[in-house]
């Protein structure tokens, strides 16, 4: 299977001429075989006559230019043509005309410019050689040559079916791939917006803070110390995102997780109370052992609840609770509404609703507003165990 599957890599590694080399050296061949002679196409109803030189050349014409009918399929078309009316007009019927129709099927299929001009001189051609045929042989029925014309024009019309088949197929995959771009952009700015916001809410918290401390020393080295803290936390989410537009992410880190993992929600809790919000974090039961994107999912819910409460109720009493089940992650932050806004940057509200996006994409529940005494509650049902 292995050794097959190379073959035919190595065959299709090949350029597109040489792959339909072989159709026509098979149909050069098989003129010259002396039971098919006679056997071929015949237009006309000229007598079959012995070959001659000159059938060899009809033969080679109408066969071996088979190699160019993709690359070249405008001049693949014109040598067949030469070789077939050569092949008619001399009365040799070789099996080499069967080319005809496979260069007008290509020639439908793949030519892109010159269509219409080849259209018109295509029947012109044929028109000539059908007064030429008429004239040399026996007198046929005009509607002999008429059929034939229909049947190539029918050739010709299934090739630009195909092409517009190709072409229809390559607009969608295009499109395909522009919405898995755009997917893609989305899910990162949706990344961007939960860690920039995240950590900058809370480091223009802090500093705030640190500008009323200035009389305690030791508060305002823990402040500032706690703004570089979670400086450093944003570079390196940061970093992590800009991996992803990197086509070598996932080498040279020595295998670093970049999914944040439900279990780092209390470095969320501890940067949060650094930033003078009291966090009371609680959690339940056991993450079980897949649980594919609804781990970062919870994890970005509980991110941008405890953003809001910065913003919103910076100073209020706020919990957290995470919940483990067999199939699912349960997300719960509230507030009391007991703390302020003063000092803290303003927000665009699309931060919940991307989680609700992203909640939604996974089959989960999710719900955001007022608490009683004036806070607010997020609320999110994860399951667990979907794709990553």
């Amino acid at each position: 299977m292995i050794v097959r599957r190379r073959v035919l890599e190595s065959w299709h590694r090949l350029d597109v001429t040489v792959r339909d080399l072989p159709l026509g050296i098979l149909l050069l061949v098989a003129s010259a075989v002396p039971a098919l002679h006679g056997n071929g196409t015949e237009v006309g109803g000229l007598p079959t006559r012995p070959v001659d030189a000159l059938a060899g050349v009809a033969g080679v014409l109408q066969c071996l230019p088979l190699a160019l009918r993709r690359r070249w399929p405008l001049v693949c078309l014109a040598l067949v043509s030469c070789g077939f009316s050569l092949d008619q007009l001399r009365g040799y019927h070789l099996f080499a005309g069967t080319a005809l129709p496979i260069a007008l099927l290509s020639a439908g299929s793949y030519l892109e410019r010159y269509r219409r001009a080849t259209l018109v001189a295509g029947s012109v051609a044929f028109a000539v050689l059908s007064v030429a045929l008429h004239r040399r042989g026996p007198g046929d029925p005009a509607v002999e040559f008429v059929t034939f014309y229909l049947v190539l024009g029918l050739t010709w019309g299934v090739g630009a079916w195909m092409r517009s088949a190709r072409v229809a197929e390559a607009e969608r995959r295009g499109r395909v791939a522009e919405d898995a771009r755009t997917a893609e952009r989305t899910r990162i700015a949706r990344e961007l917006h939960d860690v920039v916001t995240h950590h900058v809410t809370a480091m223009v918290v802090q500093s705030e803070a640190a500008r009323y401390l200035t009389a305690a020393p030791d508060r305002l080295d823990q402040a500032l110390t706690a703004v570089s803290d979670t400086g450093r936390r944003a570079i390196t989410d940061l970093r992590h995102l800009l991996d992803l537009l990197n086509p070598d992410y996932g080498t040279g880190h020595g295998g670093e997780d970049r999914t944040p993992p439900v279990g780092r929600v209390l470095t969320l809790v501890e940067q949060t109370r650094l930033a003078g919000q009291p966090v009371e974090f609680t959690e339940e039961g056991t993450p079980p052992a897949s649980t594919g994107s609804a781990d970062l999912v919870a994890y970005r819910v509980v991110q941008e609840a405890l953003t809001n409460a910065l913003k919103y109720d910076h100073g209020g009493r706020t919990s957290v609770l995470v919940r483990h089940g067999e199939r699912e992650i349960t997300v719960e932050v509230g507030t009391d509404g007991s703390g302020s806004r003063a000092g803290s940057p303003g927000g665009s509200g699309r931060g919940l609703e991307g989680l609700r996006e992203r909640v939604g994409v996974l089959g989960g529940d999710f719900s955001a507003g007022r608490g009683t005494g004036g806070g607010f509650l997020v609320r999110a049902r994860i399951p667990a165990g979907g794709p990553v």
